[in-house]
Formats: structure tokens, sequence, C-alpha cells
């Protein structure tokens, strides 16, 4: 029943079964499965926690347990969870998988990859566990394994999507080399798939960008994402209030200047719009021997979230922004710092570098007045285009502007009116770095850096490229590489095509 997606008789039988049986543990695992997959974590948590104690031997109740957790940004519980999980040991191809998955989740891509070929070598037909593997190799930076293992996958499902779209940001596309015709025939297969066009066109682009053919590069993203926009039937208006909320909140906030949160400096928080080079400066200053990156959470918004006890479905809205003002924030410090365990207790700094978490500075310095908060700013040509040309996580609803060219620029003048009211409030406590000064004089900007940060000169962070610390963003590969001026003015091989987001942009005063 579970299986086919009949919850609610598959709940019945349950609840039946416990009536004659109220131990038993595998009923109260499968109801956890189904609140799971109704989206009640909390509740799901509770029932596949109960179902460990009753039988604390079986493999797959931690994993799950541990996935559970590790989706709600429970850390610490989820590694204990799966570190329990992997002692049992299982023989299931599925379970290890989904370990697999909640390592990578917690950042441990070296054991998620020796998890994802546990699950291989019992079931070497399963693509997407060859996908899996492709995507934590790419985070390591074995870019050659990973292509082979996202070929893998696609050989064993020609259709696997997403497959296709991260393989392409792989490869060294030349007119020799390439998927063109494998892409166009997918393409049309796919012709009543949004998901699988905005995949496969996003492939597309990359491979035509990589022989230079920008302008159809262009014209193929914005087919596919103009049906994208159209399906999320997005307004650029539902952004706009929550930007204005967040600014009259703070304009109405008495004593706002009086922060009474933790003392702590460990966290450092590189903030910015998407692509506008927060990875780079997070290789840079993890590249520093007291400093690791604990990569792009979600863990602050999210312990926010929670303490404003609004019941609305969005992360950050109207209502939680106006119920934040309410809450305890060094409770808030205390329970952001606890979610990041274990990765944050390696090192005496971390670093969050989730680019939007711009919008909750101000909260930011309620909960932590001596945190180091990094704001990147780039050229808006190329931050608009870059955006537009990324394919972000398609579940996300923040990242929803990037469907469409001009509501990227729109986003855009909204994230550059919220930073100057943010500098406004704080100062000097923030530090702006430009991605092109960094690019242009990079000993100068990150000896910048460093001292607002407090630590040490390091040369390593010059050398950044040979951080071996993972990276799990949409930049992976670019950061792998010395620093280079590649993406500088790359807005301007498009031609005319983009005249009316370059006027736009002038019109408004932010070129």
């Amino acid at each position: 029943m579970i299986n086919q997606g009949q919850f609610k008789q598959a709940h019945e039988t349950c609840l039946a079964i416990l009536k004659l049986a109220p131990r038993h543990a595998d009923c109260h695992f499968l109801l956890g499965i189904i609140a799971a997959n109704l989206g009640q974590m909390t509740k799901a948590i509770g029932l596949i926690d109960l179902a460990t104690k009753l039988n604390n031997n079986n493999a797959e109740y931690f994993c799950f347990l541990a996935k559970c957790q590790s989706s709600v940004n429970r850390s610490q519980e989820a590694h204990s969870a799966m570190t329990r999980a992997i002692q049992i040991s299982s023989g299931d191809a599925l379970v290890n998988d989904t370990l697999g998955v909640v390592a990578s989740r917690l950042g441990d891509h070296k054991l998620a990859i020796t998890l994802f070929k546990k699950a291989i070598s019992i079931r070497p037909d399963n693509a997407s566990f060859y996908y899996n593997l492709a995507a934590s190799q790419k985070f390591l930076g074995d870019f050659q394994q990973a292509e082979a293992s996202y070929e893998k996958a696609i050989s064993l499902q020609a259709d696997y999507f997403q497959a296709h779209s991260a393989l392409a940001e792989l490869m060294q596309v030349t007119k020799e080399n390439n998927h063109i015709e494998r892409l166009l025939a997918l393409k049309k297969r796919c012709q009543n798939n949004v998901n699988a066009q905005l995949h496969i066109c996003h492939a597309l682009a990359k491979e035509w960008e990589c022989l230079g053919q920008y302008i159809p590069a262009l014209e193929t993203l914005q087919q596919c994402n103009a049906a994208k926009k159209q399906q999320l039937k997005y307004s650029i208006d539902t952004d706009q209030r929550l930007f204005s909320t967040l600014k009259s909140c703070f304009e109405s906030w008495p004593n706002l200047t009086q922060l009474t949160g933790s003392s702590s400096k460990k966290p450092i928080f590189i903030v910015g719009m998407p692509r506008s080079g927060t990875t780079l400066v997070d290789r840079i200053i993890s590249s520093h021997s007291d400093v690791i990156s604990a990569g792009e959470l979600q863990n602050f918004g999210v312990e926010l979230k929670k303490l404003t006890l609004t019941r609305s479905r969005q992360v950050l809205d109207e209502e939680t922004i106006l119920a934040a003002k309410k809450i305890d924030f060094q409770q808030l410090a205390q329970r952001y710092l606890e979610s990041t365990k274990p990765l944050s207790e390696q090192s005496p700094y971390f670093i969050d570098k989730m680019p939007l978490n711009f919008l909750y500075i101000g909260f930011i310095k309620k909960a932590f007045p001596q945190a180091k908060i990094i704001i990147m700013r780039r050229n808006a040509m190329d931050t608009c285009l870059s955006n537009f040309r990324t394919l972000f996580a398609v579940n996300f609803s923040y990242y929803n502007y990037s469907y469409d060219l001009m509501d990227t620029a729109r986003y855009f003048g909204l994230f550059s009116e919220l930073m100057d009211y943010w500098k406004s409030l704080f100062k000097e406590q923030l530090l702006e770095v430009v991605y092109e000064d960094l690019v242009e004089k990079p000993e100068e900007q990150i000896r910048r850096i460093l001292d607002y940060c407090e630590l040490s000169w390091q040369p390593a962070c010059l050398n950044f490229q040979d951080n071996e610390q993972a990276v799990s963003t949409a930049s992976s590969v670019q950061v792998r590489k010395p620093m280079n001026t590649d993406s500088i003015d790359r807005w301007k091989r498009y031609g005319n095509k983009l005249d009316e987001l370059r006027d736009y942009l002038d019109s408004k005063h932010l070129l």
C-alpha cells in the first residue's frame, strides 16, 4: 500500500495491527514512513525512533531515522543514527544508498562514496546509485570518476534527465566530444515534461556555450525557463512583499541596536546573490588552518522559523518575519550552533555560505552580535545572466525569480536595496567584497578578508584551488581552478540579446 501511495489505507492497517501487537516495531516504522511521505517529519522521527527502541538491531530503522533527521537539520542526531546503522551493517542496497545520501547531506562525501559503492556492488543495475555516487565524486573534485559515473547512470537509464545536466557541467566539450545530438533527441522525446526539458535544455545550452554558440544557448534557456516560470505561476510581487516586510520590520523595531544574543565568534557568514563569488570566498577562507566550511546551511532560517511557531509552509515569509521580533535571540544562537554539530566542532571557526542568508543579516546580528558577515557583490549583468543560466534546486522556491531574465534583474534590484539598508544599520560590522576586485587583486583582497575575520595571513588562502574540502554548490567545478578572469564580462558574448536587461539595470542605476 505504501509503495502504491495508498497512505490512508496503509495507516489504518498499521493501526489495526498495533491493536493486536502494540510493540510491533515494524508497524511503528511503517507509520513513520507514511508520516515522512506526507511531510510530517517531526511525527515520522518520533515513530521511527520508537521502532529503534523496540528493535535496536535493524539497520533500516536507523537508516531512515537518520534520513528524516537530516532533512530537518538535526545533524548531530542524524550522525548518531547513521553511525548506528553502519555498525549494524546491511546487505540491502537501498539502505546503503540512503545512508550515502545522509552522509552527503552531513558533508562527509568520502563516507558517502564508500556507501554508494557498496549499494552498487549489491545492485549494479540501479542508475540512481551511480548518479548519487557521481555527485559526491564531483563535490570532492574527482571529475573524471564523476563523469564516468554519470555516463553509467545514463547507460542504465537513457532518460535520467538530472544526470545529463550534471554531466554537462563537468565535461570538457569540444566539436569532437559532445552530446548535442543525444540531447536534441531527448529534448524531442520529453516535450511534455517541464522538468525534463529544463534539465536537457540546460545541458544543451552549456554544451553550445562551450562551442561558442551563445545565441542558440540563450534561446534554448529562454524556452525551457519560460515554461517552468509558467508552471510555477511566479510573480516578482511575492519577493517584493518579502523584502518590504523585512525593511519595515527593522525600521519599526525598538532598541534595534541592543544586540543581546550569543558572544560566539565561531560562525562566519558569506552571503550575496547566488553566483556572485560566495563559493570562491568560502574556499579562500576555509583554506585557513583555523576554519572549516560547513557548506550552504539552511539551519539559521530553519531554527528561526521553529522559534517563531508560525504555521506557514515557507521558511521565511511575512508572518515569520513579524513573529521573529519576539523570539529569544540567545536561544536562536544556541540552537543554530547545536544544529551545525558535529561538523562545526572540528575547527575554531566554521563558514556558513548560504547566499540567501543575506535576507537574515539583521536577525544574524541580533543572534550573533560579533559574527563576521561578508557580503559578495558582482557586476549586475554577469550576476543576472549567471543566475538565469544556472539550474538551481528545482523545488526550492527562493530561486523562482531565476527563470526569467527581467525577474532576475528586478530581484537584483531588491537585493541591492536591502544590502544598502543593512549597511546603513551595521556599517563597518559588515564587509563588502566585490568579485571583480578579488579576481583582479587577489592577495590584496584576501588580506583584507582575513583581517576582517581576525585571522592570521596564511599563503594557503592564496592557493585555495589546492583546498581538499568538499564543494557541493553550483561552483564546484570552477573553484577547483586557480583564480582567473574568465567569468568577467561574460554577458558581452551574447551580443544584443541582453539589451533589455542592460537598459533596465542602467535605468535603475545598478550598473
